[in-house]
Formats: structure tokens, C-alpha cells, sequence
């Protein structure tokens, strides 16, 4: 792929160890956790070889994957469902451990591949301090949360000593969707409807939007958010929030009338998205037009969505080249400090 005048730096770029993806199916295949969405998907996912091997691969088949589709570096997160469908003990454990090899990858390879820390949200203390050891020791440039832990979601405030983390450490919080959880997921599944056609979005969409009306905002002024594909639809219903939310006033756990902003001021100041998924002109400016050039990142979603003919597709957004070297490159080295 011919040079262009920025890197291209991949941000939603999945990972996680063989025998980490082997439990997944065992769980799938033994129903052995309570979650239909989950079951549904690594029914399916768990018997794609291909995409298994890509996944587990954090040497030299995926740099040949990036090389051939003109991405300098990835930004390595630990795939859906990562540690959350597990209990305490065993998702601490795994996020410890799964952040020492990703480390490790980075090491060897520290031109092509940086990488987010999985933290387990259900013992949150322990989050905290793994997401400190990540970062300061490790060197991982932020953290990454597989969206709801069994069924729970991060409004919660019981969950906010992540946050807090998060933000005494300066790094970004990634949320990437799961299937979503038992009391969402029947008529998903149902319908064949539970992963990245559609379930995915809805599931991550309704997440971020429950943290934006939490109050979280108000007391971390400073966190920073990441979603991908181009928001979970969030940015396109904007208007629409902020009316209802003005107007209708829903109650909810933590009071959405005492939110200090609007939500639309939030997803502009503490929100940032990235393009996985979304290699489609209109898409990539609509976002970029309503959040702000600086506030959207490219990502490819490797390898799910391997596709280099996309890598293309996002270099021909209409746009200057110092838009595009936002999009790919320096947007992302200002977000992740990379």
C-alpha cells in the first residue's frame, strides 16, 4: 500500500491468548454461565479457526496482517467478553496476567503494537490497583472494559474507584461492546441479533449513555471515554437526548436533573470515538462534524473486521491532509500519549 503522509494507527484492535478463547467456547459449549448473548455468539465465534489464530497472534502474523493493509501500529485490547464474564478472583487473576503477555508483545515490538490494560470491575479496589501496576509499571497506555460485567454496568457508583483510577492516571477508559446481558439478550438472540450486526451497538450505545446521565462526569471531570464504532449511534441522536432529557426529565439511580451539562456538551468534552467497523465516508464526517475533528480516531476492529480495502476507503474521507493526519495519526498519540 503506498505511503501516505501520516501513520496510520489502529486503536480497537482485538487480542487475547489461545487458551483464554478455548474457556470461552468450553463456557459456551457447556452453558456452564447464565448469559444467552454470550452462548449465542462463542457458539458461533469459537468455531472460526482463522479468526481464533489472528486473535491469539501478537507477533509476527499480525504485523504481516498490518503490513499488507498499511497499518503502522495497533492499539492491542483484550477481546469481548475479556475478563467479565468470570468471578472476582479468576477475573483479577486473568487481567493481571493477560496484561503481563500483551505487555510483552509491546516490548518486542515497540514500533508496531501498544496496548490497553484489562481490569475485572467486579472487585473494583483490585481494578484500581491493577490498572495502576499496568500503567506505571507495564507502561500500557489505558484500559479496556468489555462494556457490562455480568449484567452490570459502569453508572453504577460502586464501580467508580475505576474511574477514579483512570483519571489520577491520566489514560483513557476504552469500552468495547459484548453481547448483551441476560435481561437484555432474548429477543436478540431470538432474532440472530445478539453480536456486531446489531446487539453489540445497542448494548455498548445504552452503557455509555446510562454513564453520561450518572453524574460520572460531574465527579470526574477529567475522564476520558472511548467507543467505538463511531459512537454505538450516540452522536446521531444528540438532539434528541438533550431534548428529552431536558424536557421529559426521566428518573434514574443517580438524578439526571442535577447533571451540571448537557449530554451532547459531555460526549464533546470527555467522550472521544473511533471509526472501527465504520470505514464509510458520510459516517466519519457526520462524527467528526458534530464531536469535533479532534475527537475521532481510526481503528480497523482486527481482526473481525480484517479488510484492507478499507484502510483505503478511510484514506479517501474527503478532507485536508491535516484532518486526515488527525484522524490517523495524532489523535490517537494525544489520546493514549503514545
Amino acid at each position: 500500500m503506498p505511503a501516505a503522509g501520516y501513520k496510520r494507527i489502529a486503536t480497537e484492535e482485538a487480542w487475547a491468548p489461545a487458551e483464554l478463547l478455548d474457556t470461552y467456547r468450553s463456557m459456551a459449549a457447556s452453558r456452564s454461565i447464565d448469559e444467552p448473548g454470550f452462548i449465542a455468539l462463542w457458539s458461533r465465534l469459537g468455531a472460526r479457526a482463522q479468526l481464533s489464530e489472528r486473535l491469539a497472534d501478537i507477533g509476527e502474523r499480525r504485523i504481516a496482517d498490518m503490513d499488507a493493509s498499511g497499518i503502522d501500529l495497533q492499539i492491542l485490547s483484550l477481546t469481548s467478553p475479556g475478563v467479565q464474564v468470570f468471578d472476582a478472583a479468576t477475573a483479577t487473576s486473568l487481567a493481571s496476567s493477560t496484561n503481563d503477555q500483551v505487555a510483552e508483545a509491546v516490548r518486542t515490538h515497540p514500533t508496531r503494537f501498544a496496548a490497553l490494560a484489562a481490569v475485572a470491575p467486579q472487585d473494583p479496589g483490585a481494578a484500581a490497583r491493577e490498572a495502576e501496576r499496568a500503567v506505571r509499571k507495564l507502561g500500557l497506555k489505558g484500559l479496556i472494559i468489555n462494556s457490562h460485567t455480568r449484567g452490570e454496568f459502569l453508572d453504577d457508583p460502586k464501580f467508580w474507584e475505576i474511574f477514579e483510577a483512570a483519571e489520577a492516571l491520566d489514560v483513557p477508559l476504552y469500552i468495547h461492546p459484548q453481547a448483551p446481558p441476560r435481561a437484555m439478550a432474548s429477543l436478540y438472540v431470538e432474532k440472530g441479533l445478539e453480536g456486531a450486526l446489531w446487539g453489540f451497538g445497542a448494548e455498548t450505545g445504552f452503557h455509555l449513555l446510562a454513564i453520561l446521565r450518572s453524574g460520572a462526569f460531574d465527579r470526574f471531570p477529567n475522564l476520558r471515554i472511548v467507543v467505538g464504532h463511531a459512537g454505538e449511534a450516540l452522536p446521531f441522536w444528540l438532539y434528541r437526548l438533550d431534548y428529552m432529557n431536558r424536557t421529559a426529565r426521566p428518573s434514574i439511580r443517580n438524578g439526571a436533573d442535577k447533571l451540571k451539562r448537557t449530554l451532547s456538551e459531555y460526549m464533546k468534552t470527555n467522550v472521544y470515538v473511533t471509526t472501527s467497523g465504520m470505514a464509510w465516508a458520510p459516517v466519519i464526517t457526520f462524527v467528526q462534524t458534530v464531536l469535533g475533528m479532534d475527537r475521532v480516531l481510526y481503528a480497523m476492529d482486527y481482526p473481525y473486521q480484517f479488510e484492507p480495502d478499507e484502510v483505503t476507503a478511510t484514506d479517501n474521507v474527503p478532507g485536508s491532509d491535516a484532518d486526515k493526519k488527525k484522524l490517523f495519526q495524532t489523535n490517537a498519540e494525544r489520546v493514549f500519549k503514545l
